[in-house]
């Protein structure tokens, strides 16, 4: 039985008419009447060249399950606040955002290894954070300031940490992701190649653009999985066991989570003109990453609604003081322009904008 304490409050309220009692209930929880984990049902992947795949029940602790809401939550947040210093001209050029593909970056995070190394492309933000990054420095780095995770000078596109290589801007091109499909697979490199399918590519269904739309069997020789990838503990269990397979001696192993973005291709895409805002809406109201866990924490009694309230309010503040960060800290000197473009090599002089514009390239 849940124990459940009870504060009854009451004061009396004398007016012109007379005297009135008005009385206030509280309820609150220890986190002893939480449960610590509970058992789910997850979708099965659809499997190629593979006998067996990813479970179809996880257990998911309470501890887990804060982290990612609390993780996720920072993502979307992050997010919606890039969207808004791109409108009002503080983040200028490129800017993917991630909002509505949470569960992908986290899930993944979840179930591999900080030693791990970890390339990915151009909408990198979430990934960014999920390796270790702070808001703070993304943040940064997306107003092209000194404090960013590559001190201003990468941008929404280009951002790097520790094991983590983000923003390439090719992304899949088809010679080069067939011939690398056909290295791995001779080599039996332990590599996990990963389709983020959020249904578009730039303004293109790939209805349109794919006669087959089962990327995960685009390996041919290469073993896949098609992963429900709007569900945080879908994408976890069929990480680790991608994870587990490269790691056997198996060779790679191709995973295509099926996801959705919110916002358009980047910021100068609004997103409605090749889809209806009720198809957004739609998958919003139905399949929402965060939305879904924190239905099932509720329900299983790992979390309260009060308690990811207050995680919603930490992150708010989180992110202002990111913002606030970000929008005040100082840009990089000229003069470190051409910095870091070699690493351990001798300086040596870079021209600028005009060939009488000189900059020194220090590691």
């Amino acid at each position: 039985m849940r124990k459940m304490l009870l504060a009854v409050l009451s004061r009396v309220l004398q007016g012109p008419a007379g005297a009135a009692a008005s009385r206030v209930v509280v309820a609150s929880r220890n986190y002893a009447d939480f449960a610590s984990e509970a058992t789910f049902e997850i979708k099965k992947c659809d499997l190629h060249r593979l006998e067996e795949g990813p479970g179809t029940t996880t257990v998911l602790t309470r501890e887990e399950g804060l982290h990612y809401y609390k993780t996720m939550q920072t993502i979307r947040r992050m997010e919606l606040k890039s969207d808004q210093l791109y409108k009002q001209k503080i983040i200028r050029g490129f800017c993917h955002l991630y909002d509505g593909q949470e569960a992908c970056c986290v899930g993944l995070e979840a179930a591999i290894k900080p030693t791990d190394h970890v390339i990915t492309a151009y909408r990198v933000h979430g990934f960014t954070y999920a390796r270790g990054v702070s808001v703070k420095e993304i943040l940064a780095e997306l107003t092209g300031r000194k404090g960013g995770c590559v001190k201003g000078k990468g941008g929404s596109m280009h951002m790097y940490t520790k094991n983590f290589y983000g923003g390439n801007g090719i992304v899949g091109a088809q010679g080069q992701i067939f011939e690398t499909y056909n290295m791995a697979a001779l080599w039996k490199l332990p590599c996990v190649f990963i389709c983020e399918n959020n249904r578009y590519g730039m303004g293109t269904s790939v209805e349109r653009a794919a006669a087959s739309t089962d990327y995960y069997r685009r390996g041919d020789f290469i073993p896949g999985l098609r992963v429900d990838g709007m569900d945080i503990l879908c994408v976890r269990e069929a990480a680790k066991f991608a994870a587990e397979y490269c790691r056997s001696g198996k060779g790679p192993i191709l995973m295509e989570l099926q996801t959705y973005r919110y916002h358009g291709h980047s910021m100068s895409d609004p997103g409605i003109s090749y889809r209806t805002r009720e198809e957004i809406q739609e998958v919003r109201s139905k399949s929402d990453p965060i939305t879904l866990l924190k239905d099932r924490m509720v329900n299983n009694n790992l979390a309260s609604i009060e308690e990811l309230k207050e995680i919603d309010v930490a992150v708010r503040k989180e992110i202002e003081e990111a913002a606030q960060f970000a929008t005040t800290d100082p840009e990089p000197p000229l003069e470190e322009l051409g910095n870091h473009i070699y690493y351990n090599e001798p300086p040596f002089e870079v021209r600028g904008p005009n060939q009488w514009i000189r900059y020194k390239s220090v590691s």
